[in-house]
């Protein structure tokens, strides 16, 4: 195909709104989040960039990074998105899938490089450079990254809890060298990692739903039996995902498991034993290429921030509410939150999803005109480890403050989760109740 055919707009229109974004990101930073009490926790994540050059734009051997350090961040995003290249080419992200550890609540999840802030760590910042270093290898501070900024800080609960467990802080850094360095990947850690394009990010084909078994959490609790109950009546939950194409992947080698073992050696275990290991077994291993690659949870809630200021601007509207796989549950959860959903939507959708200038997350706490509809103890930085992250919102807040907004996904959630408790009960109440009446229907069967 020719150059300059109609292929080449998407990724070039997308380059230009990319560093729209990220100026205006700069410009415009997300304010600090304090730690809730009893919370002392803090970790930083690194959403890394980089642009691929199309075939028919490719960069010179004179084309390198941006080198000059003394020119401000406007100015050094303005000359690396000036160049031919970067213009038609493919902007993508760097995702790190971590490695299967026991008792790791994000064990085998897709994520971002990143973890919690040491004591020696200056600032959120540094935390985030630390660990790219260590997860990844990469060098953030070199003169071929540019530090652009920050997306919303979140304080992380735990699943439909009120408990937090830490705050969790991104940064969005932007290579702009041509070509990208090796990664070393830390075994410990990360099993593999995987550039994707922003693209694929933004389509909606690849947007599906991630299973959870929530009889995991009843392991520790009731074991087996009790784990094997609740799966058996409540089934999985299901999340929101997108299902990750990955233009370059790079993968562990030296993580247990990357070789796969010889299978006779499992017939040593009994066949309950084997039952159990499948029955039990929710969890990918983090060597098994063969499953989908699912974007989903705290990580997508982060790249639901910064993908929904990219065009065509509906990477909210595209999110689906968590629900479960049961039918007669996932009908219950459709019945009694059907008309909160509606609300919700009404109040993320009261505004204009196309600004995209970054703006304050948490207007409540400032002195800004507030929504009479938003509960003022909503707190819309709290997420739940297992659900979406935070989205934007632009409201009516954001009409009266001029630049103030909330997050969508906060206010789309807002009281489903307790709905959703409530769902359960109900559910729990109707299986009891129809397995009595199917107790006595048998019963009376027997006597006669």
């Amino acid at each position: 195909m020719a150059p300059g055919t109609s292929e080449e707009q998407p990724s070039n229109s997308l380059s230009g709104a990319l560093h729209q974004v990220l100026a205006n990101l700069h410009q415009n930073p997300y304010p600090y989040v304090s730690n809730p009490p009893n919370c002392k926790k803090r970790a930083s994540v690194a959403l890394i960039l980089r642009v691929r050059p199309n075939y028919h734009h490719w960069p010179s051997s004179s084309a390198s990074g941006v080198e000059d350090r003394s020119a401000s961040v406007t100015e050094q995003l303005d000359n690396f998105f000036s160049q031919s290249w970067v213009q038609h080419g493919d902007p993508e992200a760097l995702f790190i899938k971590r490695a299967s550890r026991v008792g790791d609540r994000w064990t085998g999840h897709v994520a971002l490089p990143g973890g919690k802030r040491d004591p020696e760590d200056a600032d959120d910042k540094a935390a985030a450079v630390r660990e790219a270093s260590e997860e990844i290898g990469l060098d953030l501070t070199t003169n071929n990254y540019i530090c652009v900024g920050n997306l919303p800080e979140r304080v992380v609960t735990t699943s439909w809890g009120s408990v937090p467990l830490m705050v969790l802080c991104p940064f969005i850094f932007l290579q702009t060298s041509t070509d990208s360095p090796m990664l070393r990947l830390q075994p410990t850690e990360v099993a593999s990692a995987h550039w994707v394009s922003l693209r694929a990010l933004l389509s909606p084909s690849l947007r599906t739903m991630e299973r959870v078994d929530l009889s995991e959490r009843w392991l520790t609790r009731g074991g087996f039996i009790a784990r094997f109950a609740c799966r058996s009546m409540m089934g999985f939950m299901e999340f929101s995902a997108i299902k990750l194409v990955p233009t370059e992947s790079v993968h562990c080698s030296s993580i247990s498991g990357f070789v796969p073992e010889d299978k006779s050696s499992q017939t040593d275990l009994s066949l309950i034993e084997r039952c159990k290991s499948w029955y039990l077994s929710n969890q990918a291993d983090s060597s098994d290429r063969s499953r989908p690659l699912l974007l989903w949870g705290l990580t997508l809630g982060i790249l639901a921030d910064f993908l929904d200021m990219l065009p065509p601007h509906d990477a909210v509207q595209l999110w689906k509410y968590p629900t479960f796989t049961t039918p007669d549950l996932r009908l219950i959860v459709t019945i009694l939150t059907y008309g909160l959903r509606k609300r919700n939507a009404l109040a993320a959708q009261s505004g204009s999803l196309g600004n995209q200038t970054a703006v304050d997350s948490q207007t409540a706490a400032l002195s800004i005109a507030q929504d009479e509809d938003i509960d003022p103890k909503h707190d819309p930085n709290e997420v739940g480890i297992g659900g979406m992250g935070v989205g934007r919102y632009y409201g009516k807040s954001a009409k009266v403050s001029g630049d103030g907004s909330s997050h969508a996904v906060g206010i789309l959630l807002k009281g489903y989760y307790d709905r959703l408790r409530t769902a359960i009960l109900v559910f729990l109440a109707w299986r009891a109740a129809a397995g009595s009446l199917a107790a006595f229907y048998l019963w009376k069967r027997l006597r006669r």
